[in-house]
């Protein structure tokens, strides 16, 4: 009966994949496609940034030829890991949102006025 039991929960349940590789960054699938773009071969191109010759075909044959993303770097719209650390020092210290504030308009300020 237990294994009757077995089977059926396992009938019920979907299969496990595997998570294989991770997905290789942003930064290499655009440097992929700017090579792409300049006529290189898809292998040359995939090799060129550091993934198999498989993969970059892959992400071609996926893509029906056509870059997914965008191939100009992004914008400063998000900030870097660095400019999140210099965030988080002033509030672990204890500052509020406004004195954070006003320590940054002030870096800003003597930044440019200094360039």
């Amino acid at each position: 009966m237990a294994r009757r039991q077995q089977q059926a929960d396992r009938a019920l349940r979907p299969a496990m994949r595997s998570s294989g590789r991770p997905m290789p960054a942003r930064h290499v699938e655009r440097a992929f496609w700017r090579l792409i773009a300049q006529g290189t071969r898809t292998k040359d191109a995939a090799l060129e940034v550091g993934v198999s010759w498989p993969v970059g075909s892959r992400w071609f044959r996926h893509a029906g030829g056509m870059p997914p993303l965008g191939l100009a770097e992004p914008t400063g719209r998000y900030l870097s890991f660095h400019e999140r650390e210099e965030l988080a020092l002033p509030e672990a210290q204890g500052l509020g949102v406004r004195a954070i504030a006003r320590r940054l308009v002030l870096q800003r300020h003597l930044s440019v006025s200094l360039s």
